[in-house]
Order: C-alpha cells, then sequence, then structure tokens
C-alpha cells in the first residue's frame, strides 16, 4: 500500500525556511504575507490493510518522520483508504 506523510511546522512555531521562501517571494514581486515549509514522505507499506498501514505510519511519524513537539502531520492513504 502506498502513503504520504505530510509534515509541517505547528501553529507559532519559527519556520526559518519559511521565513525565507516568504521574503524570496515578496522580493520577486508576489504579494503574499508568509509562507511555511514543510515536507512530504512518500512511504510503500507491506500490506494492503488500511487500519495496519495507518497504524504504522502514526508510529513511523512519532518516532522518525516528524518531530511530534513541534510538528504536525497528516497521513494520506493511496486508492481512496
Amino acid at each position: 500500500m502506498k502513503a504520504t506523510v505530510l509534515i509541517r511546522p505547528k501553529q507559532g512555531i519559527l519556520d526559518p525556511q519559511g521565513e525565507a521562501v516568504g521574503e524570496a517571494l515578496r522580493t520577486l514581486g508576489f504579494g503574499v504575507s508568509g509562507a511555511r515549509v514543510g515536507r512530504l514522505v512518500d512511504v510503500v507499506l507491506d500490506t494492503e490493510d488500511p487500519a495496519e498501514a495507518l497504524a504504522a505510519l502514526d508510529r513511523m511519524s512519532h518516532e522518525l518522520l516528524a518531530n511530534p513537539l513541534i510538528e504536525s502531520f497528516t497521513i494520506e492513504l493511496e486508492d481512496g483508504a
């Protein structure tokens, strides 16, 4: 089963990369008041069970992919699961 984990800084957490992107966009003439930068991780799991996949991805995200103290994450399973 394929999945994507979207990782973003939590609201109120300093995001230096987002600040740099926002400043660069403003310098280029784009009217933006801010930007936030995150990560996208594509994962292929060795299961076809959506519940098992979500449980594994949640554990992966808490233990390695994201820092739950300063980041939030969203899990998306492929094939509408």
